[in-house]
């Protein structure tokens, strides 16, 4: 096996590798920490007892890590994302859970995420890499409270240093669509599995459809992308700008749109019918739509903390556009082409995730969110979107994440 030792602290030539002792029983800490990188991948951690800045920190190693993946181990806003060069941390990016609590991700090769922005768990935050002071790639990883390292925990264990650590990190993701065919959308999951993401779909009087495709890490997408009137599946590849749309005979078109950092969404900007995709910039807060491979329409709209969302809200056979503001659990709408100021709706929690589907075949796109804690779906139907009137129906569906 390869340990690379971080040298931030002028660490002693002689290096010794420790296993710290069980710690006495307590309660596991709130965020409940998934392993920092996608479903199923088997890491290392390693410490020593001159391990900067703590003995807790985790050094984790696998052969030829060199540009892994990195992704986030619980919900939350990043922070920080710096660069100190050839020494300490070099290339890393914190992360806010919220009540005192941060994940840090140090010697990076990459950072795909801007300061301010909303992940959730699994969520890409960039590649291992050996920037700062270290001697070799590897992921220098700590888990903090009120600035202050604290002992690793791992799906709610305490992690012992020197054992093999496999990935749980393979929450599901929330999707809807109309996956038959007959005009109004169902729920759905996208199943981070080991390796592989895996489609869930609830249909209405039978038993749910399953369809692997992408990878565990990818970025889920739905969509009409045939014109034929029943909702595709497609991925954004990780760490990759390529949008895979899958249609429903098997076939698979790649296109390559935006950056890697950005969001990706899909919508019907032209009215003909079939979906097209579009990115959502956090850094910027702008949707950029690809109308055709010459034609990309750019708005604005929420900020970094935003998560976007797309619809039509108006029934005019145009996707619109939106956001989702957990911290004031709202969403902003606006129709398209440019037409009256956003309207807000106040609906949601801060620990929720925001869909959006046509959820009683009225021609007009209805808002929802979706529980992590409780894999409910909370689907709020409304003469049009942002109408104060609604009712709102729930739903569990997919797996609860470890609470």
């Amino acid at each position: 096996m390869r340990v690379s030792w971080s040298v931030a602290a002028g660490c002693p030539a002689a290096l010794l590798l420790i296993v710290l002792a069980a710690a006495p029983a307590v309660a596991a800490p709130v965020p409940d920490y998934e392993s920092p990188f996608p479903c199923g991948q088997e890491w290392m951690g390693t410490t020593r007892s001159s391990h900067s800045p703590s003995y807790y920190s985790v050094d984790f190693n696998r052969p030829d890590d060199l540009g892994d993946l990195v992704v986030s181990t619980a919900p939350g806003v990043v922070t920080r994302v710096t660069d100190t060069g050839s020494s300490s941390y070099g290339k890393y990016i914190i992360v806010d859970h919220g009540d005192g609590n941060t994940s840090l991700y140090a010697h990076m090769l990459a950072q795909y995420v801007t300061t301010g922005q909303r992940v959730d768990q699994g969520t890409i935050l960039g590649l291992v890499g050996t920037s700062g002071g270290s001697t070799g790639p590897h992921l220098h990883f700590e888990e903090r409270l009120w600035s202050r390292v604290q002992r690793p925990y791992f799906h709610q264990e305490a992690y012992t240093f020197g054992r093999t650590l496999v990935s749980q990190n393979c929450p599901d993701v929330p999707v809807a669509g109309d996956w038959d065919g007959s005009g109004g959308d169902e729920v759905g999951v996208f199943r981070r599995g080991v390796g592989t993401g895996i489609f869930r779909m609830s249909r209405a009087g039978t038993k749910p459809l399953r369809t692997e495709f992408g990878y565990s890490a990818d970025h889920p997408l739905t969509g009409d992308w045939d014109g034929d009137g029943r909702t595709d599946i497609g991925v954004r590849t990780s760490g990759t700008t390529s949008f895979e749309l899958r249609r429903g005979n098997g076939s698979v078109t790649t296109l390559p749109f935006g950056r890697v950092g950005d969001l990706p969404v899909t919508g019907d900007w032209d009215g003909n019918g079939t979906t097209e995709i579009a990115v959502w910039r956090p850094a910027a807060a702008r949707f950029r739509m690809r109308v055709a491979q010459d034609d990309v329409r750019v708005t604005r709209l929420g900020s970094a903390g935003s998560l976007p969302v797309t619809g039509d809200w108006n029934g005019d056979g145009l996707t619109d556009i939106g956001v989702f503001d957990p911290s004031a659990g709202r969403f902003t709408l606006r129709n398209r082409p440019i037409g009256p100021p956003a309207t807000t709706v106040t609906f949601g929690k801060s620990t929720d995730l925001p869909v959006t589907g046509d959820w009683n075949g009225d021609g007009r796109t209805d808002l929802g969110t979706w529980s992590p804690s409780t894999a409910t779906y909370s689907l709020r139907v409304a003469p049009r979107a942002s109408a104060t009137t609604a009712t709102v129906t729930t739903k569990r569906f997919g797996l609860p994440r470890v609470r």
